[in-house]
């Protein structure tokens, strides 16, 4: 069972103040009826205790995303700042949703698929008002942490008790990583990410790449971790201009022509890095914080859906 909206009280209106441009930008540019619509099916069960709008504890968790805050950080800024809960729809003197109703609103996304169902509603909304500019897309994998201790090393890789679906992969620069593998396709000028997958760590990229072509990009560009035949077959049946990085052979060398052009694809795949750096430094995925690939996968999403919503709302506020 729901609680219903209620509208906002006398005392509302006198407070001056609380105010946040980036979270007033981000309320006018969904449509949050159709994000409500789609969120139906959580605590939609006609008996028991009433619990908070399904949009508040939605706006809640971006706010989370957007702040990196855990759930009991979440619950304190909720009851501390105005622009909190003007955001989610809390009114000053209604209670805010604790920890517990966090941790279980997002399991219920978990259970019911919604947190794929909203990231993708919310991408479409801002593909329909032009800010997903298509030029190209940015293929990449960046290596996260697991909340979990890391398990001693055995041959295969060895598995955590806590977390058995992070594994272990070798770094790039050398060294062991346990944990999880995220994998993103990055809208080349506007930094929104359209098509993300949760994987664990040993997980290659060509396995997941293919599914990281949105279908409709002038170009696809990626590292030589993306090299063979589906991910090209994937780029051919968008359209789109194949700008992924040749890879040595065997037994030949590269050309001068296939080096000059594998610096000129960094020049510009390499922007998704700077992606990965500020979902990693702002946004809380430098590690995880969930056991269990599912319950990561949700989490991603949802720091992704609130990632698409400050790019967009940065791009469309005035310096």
């Amino acid at each position: 069972m729901r609680r219903e909206s209620k509208p906002a009280s006398f005392a509302e209106a006198l407070v001056v103040g609380g105010n946040n441009r980036r979270l007033e930008a981000i309320e006018e540019l969904v449509d949050w009826a159709a994000v409500e619509r789609l969120l139906k099916p959580v605590y939609a069960a006609p008996t028991g205790r009433a619990s908070y709008p399904v949009l508040s504890l939605f706006k809640a968790v971006l706010l989370g995303a957007w702040y990196g805050l855990g759930d009991p950080e979440l619950e304190a800024a909720l009851g501390d700042r105005l622009s909190f809960r003007r955001f989610a729809g809390l009114a000053l003197d209604q209670p805010v949703p604790d920890h517990s109703t966090l941790w279980r609103f997002r399991d219920q996304l978990r259970q019911l698929g919604l947190a794929e169902t909203a990231f993708a509603e919310i991408t479409r909304q801002l593909d329909e008002k032009g800010l997903v500019i298509k030029a190209g897309t940015l293929v990449d994998a960046t290596l996260v942490a697991a909340a979990a201790a890391e398990p001693p090393k055995q041959k295969g890789g060895g598995r955590s008790t806590a977390d058995p679906d992070a594994a272990w992969a070798k770094r790039a620069k050398g060294g062991g990583h346990f944990g999880y593998k995220l994998h993103a396709g990055v809208d080349w000028g506007s930094g929104i990410v359209r098509r993300a997958q949760l994987t664990p760590a040993n997980i290659n990229e060509i396995t997941v790449g293919p599914e990281l072509v949105a279908g409709d990009e002038g170009s696809v560009w990626a590292d030589k971790a993306y090299v063979g035949p589906t991910m090209a077959r994937a780029i051919a049946a968008a359209g789109a201009k194949n700008r992924v990085q040749r890879r040595r052979q065997k037994n030949r060398g590269l050309r001068a022509s296939e080096t000059r052009r594998n610096v000129l694809i960094g020049r510009v795949r390499g922007r998704v890095e700077g992606v990965f750096g500020a979902l990693k430094r702002s946004y809380g995925l430098a590690r995880l914080r969930y056991m269990t690939l599912a319950r990561n996968a949700t989490g991603v999403l949802l720091t992704l859906t609130g990632w698409n919503l400050a790019r967009a709302a940065d791009r469309l506020r005035p310096i």
